[in-house]
C-alpha cells in the first residue's frame, strides 16, 4: 500500500486527486472507492491506497482512510446516523445542540464573510438557528 494526501476532492463531481507521499504524479480517486466513508472526504486527508494504471492515467484500485477530516473552515460536516447494521435511520442526521449550531455558523460567517459586521452576523445567525428549528436540525 502507498501512502499520500487528498489533495483535491470535488462532492458534487465525485472525485478528486492523492498526492503520493513519495512523489510523482497525482491518483485519481472516485468517491466510491472510499465506500460508505465518502462523506467524510475533505482534502488533507491521509489516505494508504493502491494504484492501477488506466487508458487515462493512473487510478485508485482500493483506498483506505488514514486520518479524521479537518475541514479548512473549522466546522465539521454532518454525519448520517448509522444504525448498528451500518445502513442509514431513513436518511435522517445528528441533531446538533442550538449552541453547537450557532458557534458553527458564526464560524463559516466570519471564514466565509470577513466583511460582515457583528450585527450582521448575529441577524443571520438568529435566521439560521431558526430555520434549523424549523427542519428540526438543532435542539434546544
Amino acid at each position: 500500500m502507498e501512502k499520500g494526501t487528498i489533495v483535491r476532492f470535488d462532492d458534487v463531481r465525485g472525485y478528486g486527486f492523492i498526492a503520493p507521499l513519495r512523489g510523482g504524479d497525482d491518483v485519481f480517486v472516485h468517491a466510491n472507492d472510499f465506500g460508505d466513508q465518502r462523506h467524510l472526504i475533505t482534502t488533507g486527508m491521509k489516505v494508504s491506497y493502491e494504484v492501477v494504471q488506466s487508458d487515462r492515467g493512473l487510478k485508485v484500485a482500493s483506498v483506505q482512510l488514514e486520518s479524521s477530516p479537518v475541514p479548512e473552515n473549522g466546522v465539521p460536516r454532518s454525519v448520517p446516523v448509522r444504525s448498528e447494521s451500518g445502513a442509514d435511520d431513513d436518511g435522517e442526521c445528528d441533531v446538533l445542540a442550538a449552541g453547537q449550531f450557532e458557534a458553527a455558523v458564526t464560524e463559516v460567517l466570519l471564514g466565509s464573510v470577513p466583511t460582515m459586521t457583528g450585527a450582521q452576523i448575529l441577524e443571520a445567525r438568529r435566521a439560521l438557528v431558526a430555520m434549523a428549528r424549523r427542519h428540526g436540525w438543532v435542539e434546544d
